[in-house]
């Protein structure tokens, strides 16, 4: 599997943001174990239309209702899967998309402030910060000590 420093997965891809003129209003927050707390995507507050997009082309792989709020999830290939909530799908299951084609409306629901996105990416079933594909995780740096 990839890691998490901008190596194979964000030079494979060219994603996009999904929404457009943005701020970031909550980071990814890696779990300490698979079933630990953390925040398994980014949540993203748009100053725009609140058009949701694909980040990559895919298929759409789920459109609905998960535990009241709307969901579109995107099955990228090579095991990367990208999810979008609260949203209001506006295309069915099995549909093709491009990068940028619109996938629905921002609606309300779930645990990301009122009219902001959350946006996860599961990589063979395990999510990673989408930053990385977005080439938006920057390298750490050792500083010298004392």
């Amino acid at each position: 599997m990839p890691v998490a420093d901008g190596g194979a997965v964000s030079l494979a891809r060219d994603w996009a943001w999904p929404v457009q003129s943005f701020r970031l209003v909550r980071p990814f927050i890696a779990p300490p174990h698979e079933y630990g707390p953390g925040h398994r995507g980014i949540d993203l507050l748009p100053s725009g239309d609140g058009v949701v997009h694909a980040p990559a082309p895919g298929v759409v792989a789920f459109a609905g209702q998960v535990a009241g709020r709307g969901v579109i999830t995107v099955d990228h290939g090579d095991g990367l899967v990208s999810t979008l909530e609260p949203v209001d799908p506006g295309l069915p299951v099995g549909t093709l998309v491009e990068r940028s084609t619109p996938l629905g409306m921002i609606s309300a629901g779930g645990h990301a402030e009122p009219g902001a996105v959350h946006f996860g990416v599961r990589l063979d079933g395990a999510y990673i910060n989408p930053l990385v594909l977005l080439g938006g995780v920057p390298r750490a740096v050792l500083l010298p000590c004392c």
